[in-house]
């Protein structure tokens, strides 16, 4: 993942097309008189060794014999040539090229070639087998695309070159522009996560639209969507939403978890919005060409004003529509409002939302409903929509609403958006034409305007979901990695990939899930003795079941006895469940029984919850409805680790099964808390054991009082028993439990240190309140009373793909000392750091140790630089950054301090004698 030469590739000076023809229909053709038809203003090369002048320019052999360095390359000569022709243009200085041939396939020698040709030079590449980009503020079209798009705010990526000349050619005829248009092609080299890296810092782009067919790596796409999405809307459409899940799944999990459904998952943990076909996309592009869409709602409430109520009652009819909504709302008028629309309305209008101003509106009914909704503070956005008539022309109307938008506009920073729908065909374009030009969306029909609406709905709710401070995590026991890796390699040991049962259960035991009474027995003799060893301890009734790695869901095999009363009755049910087992499963390989208690709880739910492995994004966590139907009934989330309660929370909440959870009739609401425990420690379970591939707890039981794990199956890779902690497939990186330690001050004395956690939202807020205002200045260059929650919210919540932030908790009373961070770049090479110390702690080196801290992290993650902008006034951070080798350079900015220290291999030897303090462990 790396941007770098992205802004050559985008900003290019100097084109140079290889392959260039005056051959008709040749690709090298179309590509040069593309990029003449667009009016690039920058100097064109055509390379091409036959000819000497194509399309009117001088035409050379070879890269070498070009008078400079191109910024920028495309390459349409035949498969076999690209790697060779990669060199030489590395050679000669180009520093990005876009490879249109085809023929290349991924993986093949000649990819192989092509990339280790641009590595060795630094160049960067789109492609192969794509159609191009456009950049149509720069008047390039390097791309197979007959049209130029509009200049514009939005970028639009795509993996598929044919979706993007329809895109385009829609847009145009909408008057929609774009920033940027790339065609991924095989993304040999730049990919999803780059562009979205390069897009989110860039000023030209407002808003991303995303077609995407596959991701090729999932922890770098989410680490750069998460945050590009922070910043601007990203939208994304998916195709293949209808492939199986893997068939040789061995667990309900296994079989329930569909790659498209995690698509799902990590797109809203992202923070992208998805959607599912080109006409969402198409209406996804209309609203966010908009400048009043592109920032946040405020709310979900929606206010209506319409010349005729059966269109306002389709409208509202859209709205209740949740699929077409996703949770918008109908605002509720407030007095205020309904009383300044009675003043300006006929008796006879709806006198509620929608307001239905009556088929004969004159323009001044639409200005005056209009403004007075956005003046309303329980109305967020506004719909104005408008049915043709002989009695009053529609363009007036859209004028009229035009008027009072632009007033409530005037001086806002944030003013509301406003949707336009006007009804008919020729009589409504001037209508359209006006209200777009005055940057209002216009749509044909309510149930598009309403969709519209709720993208800006569903971007909101994930812009919370990304800055929400979640509860803390479950107390209780701490994992006991060690003990729950014993039956693991126990199964390894013997060569199966499936635990029994009672090893299943140890392993949740010593992660912290709760689970029944479970040991195995070799014969029915040995589980009668288990029996009575565990009635002596006041268990009476018992559950038998089959101990058999041939035998996925024993209950199909008579292998499942409940409710055995006694440890009398315990010898003959196991007697009669061998014989029945081998009746009906003769080849099974029988490996002995599983006793365990029996419980029975009036009034729980029979859950589902367990860890399946995606070959996209790794391991997942899924929860829903339980018990022998699952895969029937089909209820599920499904949720990407690391959890924390909010997500786990979350899971839950996206299933049908949550609303019985929540109680009903005489039936109490079932401990939800206890089930977001689990969920969040099978979260850390799959972080702590990579091996583990598929697991199942079904049924989890739970009521009022708690959730326990009554059944469970693990399943494991034996080639992945070394593999290292955190799981390497994590799509997103965990807490790194493994950064914690000791920090020596200049007394000799040692605290603790860690990486920040979102729960330590509230140590924050207090560290913030205690703090000398002037501490808060040096810290964030401006004066401020408060540290507001979401800014805590982003300090907090650390991408620890591209960040760190070490706290020192003080060991009496547990709140925090100081705080150190580094923010890096998105080519892991660079790192800006910030520090700050408890104001009444200042004087301990403190700020000294955490910055050692940082340093040593800084080596340990291969960075080259870390810098950071210092107030002149702050002499105290002057100095400590001087003593540590630190580079001032005060001229940069008047009033700030640059500063940088190199980490590279030459400078390291002068740098790390300076520093002194314990690294963490």
């Amino acid at each position: 993942m790396s941007i770098r030469h992205l802004e050559t590739l985008f900003a290019p000076r100097s084109v140079a097309v290889v392959g260039a023809t005056d051959r008709a229909g040749a690709i090298g053709r179309i590509v040069i008189e593309q990029i003449a038809a667009g009016g690039f203003e920058g100097t064109v090369w055509p390379i091409n060794p036959k000819h000497t002048e194509i399309a009117g320019l001088k035409a050379y052999a070879d890269p070498a014999a070009l008078p400079g360095a191109p910024d920028l390359a495309v390459v349409t000569t035949p498969a076999r040539t690209v790697s060779g022709v990669i060199d030489a243009l590395g050679q000669a200085g180009c520093r990005a090229a876009v490879v249109i041939s085809d023929g290349l396939e991924p993986g093949s020698p000649q990819v192989s070639e092509m990339l280790q040709a641009a590595t060795g030079h630094g160049l960067r590449l789109i492609g192969p087998d794509c159609v191009g980009i456009i950049r149509p503020c720069r008047q390039l079209n390097a791309s197979l695309v007959e049209r130029m798009p509009l200049s514009g705010q939005l970028a639009f990526l795509s993996q598929s070159g044919a979706i993007v000349g329809g895109v385009v050619d829609w847009a145009h005829r909408q008057g929609i522009g774009f920033s940027h248009v790339v065609s991924l092609g095989d993304q040999a080299d730049v990919g999803v996560a780059d562009l979205l890296d390069y897009l989110a810092a860039d000023v030209e782009s407002r808003a991303v639209l995303l077609y995407v067919e596959s991701i090729a790596d999932a922890a770098a796409f989410m680490s750069a969507a998460r945050a590009c999405a922070r910043v601007k809307p990203v939208i994304a459409l998916k195709a293949g939403r209808h492939r199986a899940a893997p068939r040789s799944a061995q667990s309900h999990t296994g079989a329930m978890a569909g790659t498209d459904a995690l698509f799902d998952a990590a797109f809203e943990r992202a923070g992208i919005l998805r959607i599912t076909n080109l006409e969402e996309l198409f209406d996804a592009a209309e609203v966010l060409d908009h400048s009043g869409s592109r920032k946040p709602l405020r709310g979900d409430r929606l206010g209506i004003v319409t010349n005729g109520g059966g269109l306002g009652l389709l409208a509202a009819d859209a709205l209740a529509d949740k699929p077409v909504s996703q949770g918008g709302t109908l605002a509720a008028l407030s007095p205020d409002t309904l009383t300044a629309l009675d003043e300006a309305l006929p008796p006879d209008w709806s006198h509620s939302n929608p307001a239905d101003i009556i088929g004969d509106a004159p323009p001044e009914r639409y200005a005056a409903t209009t403004a007075a909704m956005l003046a309303d503070p329980g109305v967020d956005a506004v719909l104005a929509m408008h049915s043709p008539t002989a009695l009053v022309s529609g363009h007036e109307a859209a004028m009229a609403v035009i008027g009072a938008v632009k007033a409530h506009r005037r001086g806002r920073p944030h003013p509301k958006p406003v949707f336009a729908n006007w009804l008919g065909e020729e009589a409504a374009d001037s209508a359209r034409a006006a209200l777009e030009g005055a940057d209002i969306p216009s749509f044909k029909t309510p149930a598009e305007a309403v969709r519209a609406f709720g993208y800006l709905v569903r971007r909101r709710r994930l812009l919370e979901k990304l800055s929400r401070v979640p509860p803390s995590q479950p107390a209780g026991m701490v994992p006991d990695w060690a003990a729950a890796r014993r039956p693991i390699e126990a199964a390894a040991a013997r060569g199966t990939r499936l635990l029994n049962e009672a090893e299943a259960k140890a392993v949740l035991a010593a992660a912290g899930i709760p689970t029944v009474r479970t040991a195995p027995a070799a014969t029915p003799e040995e589980a009668r003795l288990l029996a009575e060893g565990m009635a002596a301890e006041g268990i009476r009734r018992f559950a038998l079941k089959i101990l058999s790695d041939d035998i996925p869901h024993k209950s199909d095999y008579g292998g499942v006895v409940l409710d055995i009363e006694g440890p009398e009755d315990m010898e003959a049910a196991a007697t009669r469940m061998l014989a029945e087992v081998a009746r009906r499963a003769p080849h099974a390989r029988i490996s002995g029984l599983s006793v365990q208690e029996m419980r029975r709880v009036k009034n729980a739910h029979e859950l589902i919850c367990g860890i399946s492995d995606d070959p996209v994004f790794g391991p997942a966590i899924l929860f829903g409805r339980g018990g022998t139907a699952v895969e029937v009934v089909n209820d599920k989330a499904l949720g990407l680790p690391p959890l924390d309660m909010a997500l786990a929370e979350d899971l839950i909440d996206a299933t049908r099964i949550s609303r019985l959870l929540a109680g009903y009739r005489q039936r109490a609401a079932a401990n939800r808390h206890a089930i977001a425990s689990v969920l969040v420690r099978l979260a850390e379970l799959a972080r702590a054991l990579p091996m583990i591939t598929e697991l199942d707890i079904n049924p989890l039981l739970a009521d009022e009082h708690g959730a326990v794990a009554l059944d469970a199956r693990i399943v494991i890779s034996r080639s992945r028993m070394d593999a290292p902690v955190p799981n390497p497939r994590l799509a997103i990186r965990p807490y790194p439990v493994e950064l914690e330690g000791m920090l020596s001050l200049r007394d000799g004395s040692a605290i603790f240190c860690r990486p920040v956690k979102p729960e330590d939202a509230g140590l924050f807020e207090e560290f913030f309140v205690a703090a000398d205002p002037r501490d808060l200045r040096m810290r964030f260059f401006s004066t401020m009373r408060t540290v507001p929650p979401a800014m805590i919210a982003s300090l907090t919540q650390i991408d620890y793909a591209r960040a760190i932030a070490f706290m020192a908790i003080d060991p009496t009373d547990g709140r925090m000392m100081g705080i150190g961070r580094l923010a890096i770049d998105a080519n892991m090479e660079r790192a800006e750091y910030a520090i700050m110390v408890r104001s009444d702690l200042q004087g301990l080196g403190l700020g000294y140790a955490l910055m050692n801290r940082l340093i040593d992290y800084g080596h340990e993650t291969g960075l080259s630089e870390i810098w950071g902008d210092i107030l002149s006034e702050n002499a105290g951070m002057l100095r400590m950054v001087q003593k540590l080798g630190f580079t001032l350079h005060p001229d940069r900015e008047e009033g700030i301090v640059h500063v940088s220290l190199l980490l590279d291999p030459a400078q390291q030897g002068q740098n790390k004698p300076q520093r002194q303090g314990v690294p963490a462990q």
